[in-house]
């Protein structure tokens, strides 16, 4: 099997009777073999699956790691499309397994993969994509069902726990319909357990501009108000990248290949973005505090311009079941 056996497809309420337990009491939290969320600074949703194994966030800087070492976590499995960062891991003596998988379900090989790292490898294991609301969840509830040490029923249980969006259906499909795996079948399996994959240019493209929008959507919930002097003066730059990104997917080949209506989505979001960078050029020392509310509500149409048409080219393009 090809070390990144996924990579082609990539694109293609926490409930009460859960408790939330903190990570300084993992020594007896990860003992027991129900699902909880687990309290954490840096491991963003971090939840335990079943002992033994945990599905979370994407783990960023030393104190995650810290973290991580805190829950004796030995083994960690991304299943997002960025590079992992495997200076951390090795620093902090983990293991990182590149699995990668996109919203629209899991295919069968990609369970049987990280299912066959979960029986073989060292654990605790962390199994994260970003922000650990979607694929992770559902990626660790499928494998430990494979795995034969989660129910069915369990199994959904940890989506809704993890707050994952119904309109990921692909997702749930998967989960629904996952079943046990052979063990020897799985002792047969060729899988190297791959520390990083190389990924498609569209891929890479798509998870650098999901980390950008990310860091200034937050500015725009918040009405374009400045939260703190660094990351106000850091706006105008993430605008830049934005535009940049969406400039550069319009120009990759791959999405020459696909269907207008994805394309036009691009085109729409691109100029918005440009829109939204000439608005925060920092040139003009329009950095928030100084915005007017006119200036934020010209802000605020042209974001939910661009959140529009990233919400619609997901629901038609990515997230839709194959």
């Amino acid at each position: 099997m090809h070390a990144c056996l996924s990579i082609a497809l990539i694109l293609s309420h926490a409930t009460a009777q859960h408790p939330v337990v903190s990570s300084q009491a993992v020594g007896q939290s990860l003992q027991e073999s129900g699902p909880k969320k687990l309290a954490s600074k840096h491991l963003p949703n971090a939840i335990q699956v079943r002992s033994g194994v945990i599905s979370g966030g994407l783990p960023e800087g030393p104190a995650a790691f810290a973290e991580l070492r805190d829950l004796g976590v030995q083994t960690i499995i991304s299943v997002d499309g960025a590079k992992p960062d495997l200076d951390l891991a090795k620093e902090f003596s983990m293991r990182y397994v590149h699995i990668p998988h996109g919203y629209d379900g899991i295919p069968s090989e990609t369970i049987a993969a990280i299912t066959k790292t979960l029986n073989e490898l060292p654990g605790p294991i962390y199994i994260h994509c970003h922000h650990g609301k979607h694929r992770s969840p559902a990626a660790a509830a499928s494998a430990c069902v494979a795995q034969g040490t989660l129910s069915q029923s369990e199994a959904i249980g940890i989506l809704q726990l993890a707050g994952t969006n119904r309109a990921y259906r692909g997702l749930f499909e998967t989960v629904e319909n996952v079943k046990p795996i052979d063990p020897l079948e799985l002792s047969k399996l060729n899988f190297d357990f791959p520390a990083s994959c190389d990924v498609p240019p569209l891929v890479d493209a798509m998870v650098a501009l999901e980390v950008t929008f990310a860091k200034l959507d937050k500015f725009a919930i918040g009405g374009w108000k400045s939260l703190d002097a660094t990351e106000s003066l850091d706006t105008p730059h993430q605008a830049v990248l934005l535009q940049e990104h969406f400039e550069e997917l319009l120009r990759l080949d791959d999405v020459k290949n696909y269907p207008g209506p994805f394309r036009d989505l691009l085109k729409e979001s691109q100029l918005a973005a440009l829109r939204v960078q000439s608005m925060l050029n920092p040139n003009t020392s329009a950095i928030l505090s100084a915005l007017t509310p006119e200036h934020r509500e010209a802000l605020g149409v042209n974001w939910k311009s661009i959140r529009s048409a990233c919400t619609d080219c997901h629901q038609r393009f990515r997230d839709p079941p194959k």
